[in-house]
């Protein structure tokens, strides 16, 4: 198949899953073509089975907002006629869902059929979707999609707990390829982070508000009151500023690492002895899934979709949002003794391979396969 992939081209998770779902169908000998203002992140080389085509957006002053969804729809149109694109992929319902069916319009109207598959992955239905200005927009887009699906259980009923929606939703859960994660990095150097007696512990996100940091800087502090322990921040946001200053009112800042954004996630989790998501709210939970994959057990909350990825008692804990006694406890359960240790590290590994890639990706090449047979006419 000639499989088109609309996405953001950013460090989020979506934009993640995305990237790697493409580059998995290109290995199994599908066409891909990534579609979107810039190449993204994880997109290191492009291949004669990957292509990249930009989505660029005229500057015109009589524009306060550039309209992106315009300049997307158009690419969309030219790049299924040039490529001949059999299915499009579209990760977010805003605005990607959106610009997709009025791209399937203009197609139609030349005789050409698309089908669109929309994956549904959280905030486009939870914050942005559910807002009163897009919700229209959003329920259309959805039901005119001829195939839909949802990263997590938890998601989908979000999804139709919000919106009026007719359609059917398949949960596909995100998924990690497991084999970049069991090759044990031989330069992990672990004690150029942290001396030997003392625990790493590591949280990785954008650092935004829903994330909990202060959370995090909170079970630290009470966790390295019981262990000797380092703290390894990795990410970049609105939060991060705050959650500096507050490790030095705590008297913490020489335990805590702000990595800032970085490509060597796997060599940090590599040294990793457990890993924070105290999370307000997650619609799956994909660092929790690395973690688990490098063998990191996971301290989180019990909140949207990671109940679905962290096992209780198994790969980890789930505590209610905002208990920090109670993650404090569970984590230094799993750190204070080293058999308990290693015991939830091999189980977090064994619980992360049913979500390896090779388990997922057909579950797409299956819903592909019944967006063209199923192509809903306009």
């Amino acid at each position: 198949m000639n499989i088109g992939i609309v996405c953001y081209p950013t460090f989020g998770g979506s934009g993640v899953v995305a990237t790697e779902l493409g580059l998995e169908l290109s290995k199994r000998g599908h066409e891909v073509h990534f579609i979107t203002y810039s190449q993204p992140v994880r997109l290191e080389l492009l291949s004669n089975k990957v292509h990249y085509h930009e989505v660029n957006v005229p500057e015109y002053p009589l524009f306060h907002y550039q309209p992106y969804e315009l300049a997307l729809s158009s690419k969309l149109v030219d790049m299924v006629k040039l490529h001949k694109i059999d299915v499009l992929h579209v990760h977010y319902a805003i605005p990607h869902a959106y610009a997709a069916y009025m791209a399937k319009k203009m197609l139609f109207e030349e005789g050409i059929k698309l089908p669109i598959v929309t994956t549904l992955h959280g905030t486009d239905i939870t914050l942005v979707g559910s807002h009163p200005f897009y919700k229209s927009a959003v329920t259309f887009s959805i039901n005119k999609s001829d195939a839909v699906t949802s990263v997590s259980q938890s998601l989908k009923d979000d999804t139709l707990r919000l919106f009026d929606i007719t359609n059917d939703i398949q949960v596909v859960p995100n998924f990690i390829d497991f084999a970049k994660y069991t090759n044990h990095f031989t330069d992990c150097q672990r004690g150029m982070m942290a001396n030997d007696d003392e625990r790493i512990i590591t949280h990785i996100s954008n650092f935004r508000k829903v994330k909990r940091i202060d959370d995090i800087i909170k079970i630290f502090y009470n966790i390295q009151k019981e262990i000797p322990a380092k703290l390894m921040m990795v990410g970049d946001g609105p939060e991060k500023e705050p959650a500096e200053q507050l490790c030095r009112e705590l008297g913490i800042e020489d335990k805590v690492v702000f990595f800032g954004k970085s490509h060597e996630i796997d060599k940090i989790l590599c040294f990793s002895d457990l890993f924070l998501l105290p999370s307000e709210t997650e619609s799956f939970g994909l660092a929790a899934l690395e973690a688990m994959a490098s063998g990191v057990p996971v301290i989180s909350s019990n909140t949207g979709g990671i109940p679905e990825v962290n096992k209780e008692g198994v790969s980890g804990f789930l505590s209610d949002v905002g208990d920090i006694d109670s993650m404090s406890k569970n984590a230094i359960k799993i750190l204070k003794d080293d058999s308990v240790l290693t015991m939830f590290k091999e189980q977090s590994i064994e619980e992360a391979k049913q979500f390896d890639i090779h388990e997922i990706v057909p579950l797409y090449e299956s819903i592909y396969k019944q967006a063209l047979a199923n192509c809903v006419s306009i």
